[in-house]
């Protein structure tokens, strides 16, 4: 269990770290994400990319596992 702890929190930070090299990429502008903007609010849920890096998030695991 320590060790699939500590391997998701390693993730987590390089997941961390990448982040606004991956927003360069295109992640979290993906189509099926939500964007609703009204007058100075602005409502984001990034559905589309929940969905591929939860895929990505369970084949990484999937193979640590292994």
């Amino acid at each position: 269990m320590s060790r699939f702890l500590i391997t998701l929190g390693l993730i987590l930070l390089a997941a961390g770290l990448l982040w606004p090299y991956l927003g360069r990429l295109g992640l979290g502008r993906l189509p099926g994400d939500i964007v609703i903007e009204r007058g100075a609010t602005t409502f984001y849920f990034p559905l589309t990319t929940s969905i591929v890096l939860s895929i990505l998030l369970s084949a990484v695991l999937w193979l640590v596992n292994r």
